[in-house]
């Protein structure tokens, strides 16, 4: 002991007692998925505050000379098998009556010197003081782990309301009994919303699934405009904690006058005990008790799956965008081979900075090892008797990737947040920052396996043409209903459905018919010919219609399709298309190669001689702005709405409009040059056409004019060839022979190697799982479960990958 002591005090120097704003990791490894639950435990460096596993501390100890470290283990709490077991009176984990929750564990402390590991106890009073205050510190601070998680959820802290000061409440003689409510439209019991304005009880949303209310809530909003509700059952003495909705502002929302709109129906607000979930508790508790069955094909018990290339991902609130994009990504060779085949943990440690857990190539390298290894994918044993039957199916405990969500976010503040994402615009994020970090490297970046170069001709009346040329990573395709194979069953569908709605009868699921869409069809609609609507044409010095087409100029190792499923309605409400695509294991998109400038073809001139470097003078578009006015908008408004969008059409003047109602300088008169369109835009979203090839000032004017939508500010491009005077878009005349020669290419043939769906009304809401093909069979991946796919649903994906053949 005296010599191990003595060891220790000749490097105190190499310890640290941390302050208040260090980052202190003592709940997973850095450079893999170690815990203090593994078999050997976890080892924080007591000067770095960085935490290693017991197969990787030595490499900190050769990178660092860093001696000391301190070692936290857990092990599980033995149970008497003669402790009487409590029947459970409700169907709930960890809950007085319910199941017995996750097993207990005992953590102990050690000190640990290296290279030798000598080991001292901890506590001690051997000890040197110095070591002492910093284990304690250690041990009392909150883990870097859960700040970051909790920091996610603290960005979206509910806001004072805006209609909560000024509220008005209707003298109609309602008073709100404390219990036996019940919602006036319909027969609802849970669930409920008290409108703060007229005292009406009415049910909430509809969820993605079926379950909740049946929308009177927000229908009775639609129809009165009253602003603001509170659930009834979360009414207590503790007013914070009540759940307002605001719905014009369309989220949970605080009303510092919520006791006096409650004494208003005769609401005594301390006898009330709490009953109900209040928003983000049951978002919470979706969010990481995801249920398995609800999104089971087919209703039937899966065979689990277990080893290398079958880990799953643990949800860490509203990931599963993530979890479902990174399974598919692992899978190609692009992904696997640089971060876990060709790439070695130490060697990726070894080039990281310092902090090895803000450095992007380590994450992926630990996560790409963490999923491919098999390392942790195993059939747990660690939860109660109770709980493994009542889940009946066997699982495993899944890896959480938070170091890496919390590096690929950093520079992108929508990923870094607890709310649900695109699984569209991560993918896309990611090989953006794959991309940068392996700048200079093009043999070892991943992302140049996906991108591909993309081609318009343009040809206007005067028989001239335009190449305009970019670069993109996912193919976006419409979905064209016309085109659907089941016409006559949508037909008779229509008729039953009509019929049955005279009555006051409603459809059951299985009479549901699906427009059924060949992907086919959505690859031709692509490429086939489009009018351009006002092109300027620098051949006839005046506006004219042109002719679009769109080509590939090479075809990528691995191609993505992204199906266009949420449009725009009349009325300009987002909605998702319900409909099948009907996508074959096996495409050839051979014929979609473009054919660059062909002979006897004569390019348009680059620019018009009346214009010559002069700003460009815009007036608004008076068919814009008639239709505008004929919704009720003041004239001067819809003007500027038109010029400020660039007279891109009705929908983009229309967002405009709404979200500039309230500018200060709304009823200023028009200046002589037109509106200045310069606005304020996502700069993600600039940096996203920016990597497809395109001018950053030029991006940023496309934004402004679609209203910050990315796919229609890239067609807003290609309609619009002469704003980019300075554009890196390549209108020259490319050959087919030499376009891309730096990019992957090869053959059209692609074989379906996965795909992502998506369950639920928008991208930003309900839930993502991935189905892949491996090892001969199709395999679905939700979250921590990875089973065998008994009816993969490939008519249903958001995001299909395709691997080239004999790439």
């Amino acid at each position: 002991m005296v010599d191990a002591v003595e060891l220790l005090r000749a490097n105190l120097s190499r310890v640290r007692i941390p302050g208040p704003t260090n980052r202190i990791y003592k709940q997973e490894c850095c450079v893999s998925f170690d815990t203090p639950k593994s078999e050997g435990g976890l080892f924080v460096d007591m000067s770095t505050f960085l935490a290693f596993g017991k197969d990787y501390v030595m490499w900190n100890y050769e990178k660092t000379r860093n001696p000391v470290y301190l070692h936290i283990k857990q092990r599980k709490k033995v149970v008497s098998e003669d402790r009487p077991s409590k029947k459970p009176t409700l169907l709930a984990i960890g809950v007085e009556g319910g199941f017995d929750s996750e097993p207990q564990y005992e953590e102990t402390h050690s000190i640990v010197i290296l290279p030798e590991f000598v080991t001292l106890p901890f506590p001690s009073l051997e000890l040197p003081e110095k070591v002492r205050l910093a284990v304690d510190a250690i041990l009392m601070a909150e883990g870097a782990e859960r700040k970051e998680q909790l920091a996610g959820w603290v960005a979206d802290k509910k806001q004072v309301s805006e209609y909560a000061l000024n509220l008005q409440q209707l003298k109609n003689g309602v008073i709100v009994p404390s219990s036996g409510w019940k919602c006036v439209k319909c027969d609802k019991t849970e669930n409920l919303w008290l409108n703060l304005t007229d005292g009406m009880i009415l049910c909430g949303r509809r969820n993605w699934d079926g379950t909740g209310g049946n929308n009177h809530a927000v229908d009775h909003y639609h129809e009165t405009g009253y602003p603001l509700a509170v659930k009834l059952g979360t009414i207590t003495a503790d007013l914070e904690a009540a759940d307002v909705y605001s719905y014009p502002e369309d989220e949970s929302v605080v009303d510092p006058l919520l006791e006096q709109h409650l004494a208003f129906f005769g609401i005594d607000f301390s006898s009330l005990q709490k009953t109900e979930l209040t928003t983000a508790e049951r978002e919470l508790d979706q969010n990481t008790n995801f249920d398995w069955n609800r999104i089971q094909e087919s209703g039937q018990e899966m065979e689990p799956l277990f080893g290398p290339g079958y880990t799953g991902l643990v949800n860490l609130g509203n990931s599963c965008y993530l979890a479902a994009t990174m399974q598919v990504a692992f899978t190609t060779h692009a992904f696997s081979s640089r971060y876990h085949a060709n790439q070695r943990l130490k060697a990726a440690f070894e080039e990281a900075p310092a902090d090895p857990t803000v450095d992007l190539n380590m994450q992926l390298t630990k996560l790409g090892h963490g999923l491919l290894s098999g390392k942790y994918s195993f059939l747990t044993s660690e939860k109660d008797d109770a709980v493994i039957s009542a889940s009946l199916t066997p699982k495993q405990e899944g890896i959480p990737p938070r170091m890496f969500k919390t590096v690929i976010a950093a520079s992108h503040p929508e990923f870094s947040s607890m709310r649900q994402q695109d699984a569209l615009e991560f993918f896309l994020h990611l090989l953006e920052q794959v991309e940068r970090v392996n700048n200079g490297s093009a043999a070892r970046d991943p992302s140049r396996s996906f991108k591909f170069g993309i081609e318009d001709r343009i040809q206007c009346p005067s028989g001239k043409v335009a190449y305009n040329k970019r670069f993109d990573y996912i193919l976006s395709l419409n979905i064209p209903l016309s085109e659907a194979t089941n016409k006559g069953q949508l037909e008779t569908f229509q008729k039953l459905k009509a019929e049955l709605k005279s009555e006051g009868k409603e459809l059951s699921a299985d009479e549901i018919v699906r427009p059924r869409v060949p992907l086919e069809a959505c690859l031709a609609s692509y490429s086939a010919p489009e009018e351009v609507l006002d092109f300027y044409s620098t051949g006839l010095n005046a506006k004219t219609t042109a002719i679009k087409t769109t080509g590939l100029t090479s075809f990528p190792d691995y191609l993505v399709l992204h199906m266009r499923k949420f449009v725009m309605e009349e009325g300009w409400v987002p909605k998702k298309l319900d409909v099948y695509v009907d996508v074959p294991d096996v495409i050839d998109i051979s014929h979609m190669r473009s054919k660059g400038l062909q002979p006897g073809e004569e390019l348009l001139p680059e620019s018009s001689a009346e214009e010559p470097g002069q700003p460009l003078k815009l007036s608004a578009n008076e068919g814009i702005v008639s239709q505008l006015v004929s919704m009720g908008f003041n004239h001067l408004h819809c003007q500027k709405a038109a010029i400020n969008t660039f007279n891109a059409g009705v929908e983009e003047a229309m967002n405009w409009l709404l979200s500039h109602m309230d500018d200060p300088d709304i009823d200023a008169p028009l200046n002589v040059q037109g509106e200045s369109a310069v606005q304020s835009v996502d700069q993600s979203k600039v940096d996203t056409l920016v990597s497809f090839g395109f001018q950053q000032e030029l991006a940023r004017k496309a934004l402004v004019a679609t209203g910050g939508d990315i796919e229609k500010a890239t067609d807003w491009i290609f309609s619009n060839p002469n704003e980019g005077n300075q554009s890196e878009v390549d209108t020259s005349a490319p050959s087919s022979a030499t376009a891309d020669t730096h990019l992957p290419d090869g053959g059209g043939k692609y074989r379906l190697l996965g795909f992502v769906s998506h369950i639920g009304t928008s991208t930003q809401c309900g839930h993502y799982v991935s189905h892949i093909h491996k090892d001969g069979r199709w395999v679905i991946f939700n979250d921590e479960k990875v089973g065998v796919s008994v009816n993969p649903p490939k008519d249903m994906g958001y995001l299909y990958f395709f691997e080239r053949l004999g790439s």
